[in-house]
């Protein structure tokens, strides 16, 4: 069961309009997190997050958190299964281009299982950046084409991940994930003005480790004695390879690790 603008239906009947914006165009946002002991993990951050890139979008939301939080509930009770929670809202039915129309928003909160991760990720270079001066820098947006493509190669690869830099040249991030990486003996994670997302899971691992905010070179994945990735979904995964290289999880992936487990163990809404 999945809550559709305003209530519960069947997965299999849920429906949109063909022609709701977030279809035609790709105009919408969401949010994903994990369902910990029967319950969204940090939603408070997660609902911030979504304000703010209904914001970027200029999309006004007439639902309140608490609603938000309700809904949510609603759905992790209904689907006891489940391990993840995604909540996507786009701009509502518009004209088949990219002016919107003046109907409301589309709200789904849905429920799905688990991405199967492994317990270590290989991760591809990609050559195309990401744009930290585009409209769409920091917007957990639904038009995730540019992923998609990223994504292929990085399978067609035999890796779960591709790292993109940005128009500079820097690290950046990956499709759906923020990596951290070993530089000069620190762990080291791009900024936010880099044009990654502010990612829930990074902010946590900043504030729970030892970790510099700073710009570094894409080149720097060749040279890195340990990587990881994180996501909501990943939580901290070490990289065991980047591109051809091989790498061992080690001291600073391990620590930021526990102390991450640590502070999911002792809140669910950190």
């Amino acid at each position: 069961m999945w809550w559709v603008d305003g209530e519960m239906v069947s997965s299999d009947a849920a429906s949109l309009p063909v022609a709701d914006h977030g279809l035609t165009v790709g105009d919408g946002c969401f949010e994903t997190t994990a369902i910990i002991r029967g319950a969204a993990f940090a939603m408070t951050r997660h609902l911030a997050r979504l304000r703010n890139s209904l914001a970027g979008l200029l999309i006004d939301l007439p639902v309140t958190d608490a609603e938000l939080r309700a809904a949510t509930n609603d759905v992790v009770t209904a689907n006891p299964g489940a391990s993840i929670i995604r909540i996507t809202v786009t701009a509502g039915t518009g004209p088949l281009g990219s002016g919107r129309g003046d109907g409301p928003p589309t709200l789904i909160v849905a429920a799905g299982p688990n991405r199967g991760w492994g317990d270590r990720a290989g991760v591809v270079t990609v050559p195309w950046p990401r744009n930290e001066r585009g409209a769409l820098a920091g917007i957990k947006s639904t038009s995730y084409a540019e992923n998609v493509i990223a994504l292929a190669r990085a399978k067609a690869a035999g890796a779960s991940e591709a790292i993109f830099p940005n128009t500079i040249g820097n690290l950046c991030e990956g499709t759906g994930t923020n990596i951290f990486v070993e530089h000069e003996g620190r762990l080291v994670t791009p900024p936010l003005s880099s044009g990654c997302l502010a990612g829930v899971t990074r902010s946590l691992v900043v504030e729970t480790s030892d970790v510099d905010e700073t710009d570094v070179p894409i080149g720097v994945l060749a040279t890195t004695s340990e990587a990881f990735l994180t996501s909501s979904t990943r939580d901290v995964m070490a990289i065991d390879r980047i591109d051809d290289r091989i790498l061992e999880p080690g001291p600073l992936t391990a620590a930021a690790a526990a102390a991450f487990a640590e502070r999911a163990a002792s809140t669910i809404d950190p």
